[in-house]
């Protein structure tokens, strides 16, 4: 399982105040981007992914992830693990 986690949301105003938040609260990194398909150059529907790799504690962001799903969860978005 990968030990980084992608908040996938569609606002990018949610995104950066939650990356923000968790960032101050020590998780590592708290990275902002947009969700950008292979081939799709049309930016204005794609959503707001905050990448996270390490939980505050040093464990992988997965080892929190009830914590992430919620987050996602309240702001119209979803998790998913990403392998690099």
């Amino acid at each position: 399982m990968s030990a980084t986690v992608l908040l996938v949301l569609p606002d990018r105003g949610d995104a950066e105040r939650i990356a923000d938040d968790l960032a101050a609260q020590g998780w590592r990194p708290a990275l902002v981007h947009r969700d950008v398909l292979a081939g799709e150059d049309d930016l204005e529907d794609a959503d707001w992914v905050v990448e996270l790799t390490t939980a505050p504690d040093g464990r992988p962001a997965n080892s929190r992830r009830d914590l992430l799903d919620d987050l996602a969860e309240r702001h119209d978005g979803f998790t998913g693990d990403h392998d690099r």
